[in-house]
């Protein structure tokens, strides 16, 4: 599986919160694929930097070291992803989410996410 990370389920892995069992199942096994968007980067840094987001270490430190950890690759945000979003009906408001929404839909990707908004767009969604 190619599996997109919404941001809060980068954070919650990054931090070690709890995940449902499928999801940490796909996150582990060898044949996955795990990547994060550039566009959640931006999204934690954008939040760290306001004070709204507590980290245990800068995003520049954190968030490659906890790719590493895990071994999660990184999405840039291309033109043909960025185009997509206007073609998504205006159920979610947040930039970020519908970025990620039309990246897997452009590249075949499952989002890992429990946002039941981002659920009700024609992406694949896991969450359990």
């Amino acid at each position: 599986m190619k599996a997109l990370l919404d941001t809060c389920t980068f954070l919650w892995l990054a931090t070690g919160h709890t995940l449902p069992d499928r999801t940490r199942a796909i996150l582990e096994a060898a044949g996955s694929d795990v990547i994060l968007s550039a566009a959640s980067v931006w999204e934690v840094a954008i939040k760290h930097g306001r004070g709204r987001l507590i980290l245990p270490a800068p995003p520049a430190q954190f968030i490659p070291a906890v790719r590493v950890r895990y071994g999660i690759d990184l999405l840039a945000i291309d033109e043909e992803s960025a185009l997509h979003t206007e073609k998504l009906p205006n159920l979610h408001r947040d930039p970020f989410d519908r970025m990620l929404v039309s990246q897997a839909i452009v590249h075949g990707l499952t989002i890992l996410t429990p946002d039941p908004l981002v659920t009700q767009y024609p992406a694949r969604t896991m969450w359990e």
